[in-house]
């Protein structure tokens, strides 16, 4: 502190220099006049037409602040998944919400448990709190709820449970949800990170709503980023018990969700055939790519989301790095996860028709090819 005081410039408080920047998945390909972006999970559909109509609507209005409670939004998805508007908090993405929760229950010295491969934001969220990340272990890159609650001190205040999880793919039971649940401290916050769960086929999952609506210490969060096609608007929400959201809503920006997003946001909910064909779509793509990747010799990771990783031999021409020069050069933008701690893999996002062909027509010619003879 007395370094702060004598210092002849602003000093960022103790852990924040200590943060590294998330880096998102590359956007194009320089030189080339046509790019597949298949690195940020977007999805290859696009928003639904209601959503765009909804978000041009809009356009004349640019001066006026959107509504700060964002009820009319609210109301819309409470009604879309039965639940009670008033516990519902909306934000600006996802990512809003998941450092707002760090923002409110955790402080200096306190802990935050996440699994190895987790999304990157959860150790920013912590670490901008002031907090102490712990990691604990997976099993076959799948969250593991044992290790987890192995990593819980008198110091945990917050769990962060990505499910599905980013970048792997992979998803824990609802059962392994609420047994990891039942075994944590009434006083630590377990948060849900449902972004991926409309693409899950699985009758074993929950993305969380029956653990949120009985317990006072569970939160989940989901996002418009993905099947919903508007990442680019930055919206989000959960569904929290009322106290939480009472403490959320103190501390969010007043304006934290922009008028287009709303509109678009309510607009989108209302498009259950957008939403459908986006299912549909995923759900042929999805086992084609992993059987078609498979069949050229790569490992791929089993996925209920809408992107798979793909595991790359680490001998020189082979590598994960080269694979994603290579594609690359085809027009094909991969996401390297290398910051997860995978540096010999790529996740893909399943993309269009043309998109996805393309990927499988230039990984064979990449794993075909000799680059050493």
């Amino acid at each position: 502190m007395l370094q702060s005081l004598s210092s002849d410039r602003p000093v960022p408080r103790p852990g924040i220099l200590a943060i590294d920047p998330y880096v998102p998945g590359k956007s194009g390909a320089p030189g080339l006049a046509k790019v597949h972006k298949l690195s940020s999970n977007e999805t290859p559909l696009g928003p639904s037409p209601r959503a765009i109509e909804a978000f041009a609507s809009v356009a004349t209005k640019l001066e006026l602040y959107p509504d700060g409670s964002v009820s009319r939004l609210r109301a819309a998805i409470a009604s879309r998944f039965g639940l009670d508007a008033s516990r519902i908090v909306c934000g600006n993405g996802s990512d809003d919400l998941l450092h707002l929760l760090a923002a409110a229950y955790v402080g200096p010295g306190d802990e935050g448990i996440f699994t190895t491969h987790g999304f990157l934001v959860y150790r920013i969220a912590i670490l901008a709190a002031g907090g102490v990340p712990i990691v604990a272990p997976e099993t076959n890159l799948t969250a593991d709820v044992d290790a987890i609650l192995a990593c819980v001190t008198d110091r945990t205040r917050i769990v962060y449970l990505a499910n599905p999880n980013n970048p792997t793919g992979t998803y824990l039971p609802f059962e392994e949800v609420k047994r990891l649940h039942a075994a944590l401290p009434k006083r630590v916050l377990l948060v849900l990170d449902a972004a991926y769960a409309e693409y899950v086929r699985k009758n074993d999952y929950s993305e969380g709503i029956e653990l949120v609506a009985t317990n006072d210490n569970v939160v989940m969060t989901r996002t418009y980023s993905k099947i919903f096609g508007l990442a680019n608007l930055r919206l989000g929400w959960c569904y929290a018990p009322a106290d939480i959201c009472d403490a959320l809503n103190r501390i969010r920006g007043p304006f934290n969700v922009n008028g287009p997003a709303l509109e678009a946001g309510i607009a989108a909910l209302e498009d259950n055939a957008h939403v459908q064909a986006a299912i549909d779509h995923n759900e042929k793509w999805l086992p084609w790519l992993t059987t078609a990747i498979s069949e050229l010799g790569l490992s791929v990771t089993p996925s209920v989301a809408n992107f798979l990783l793909i595991h790359f031999p680490q001998s020189p021409g082979k590598s994960a790095a080269e694979a994603e020069t290579f594609l690359s050069q085809q027009g094909l933008v991969l996401r390297s996860v290398g910051a997860y701690g995978l540096p010999h893999a790529l996740r893909l996002t399943v993309g269009t028709e043309e998109a996805n062909q393309l990927v499988i027509a230039a990984l064979r010619e990449f794993t075909e090819a000799d680059r050493h003879a």
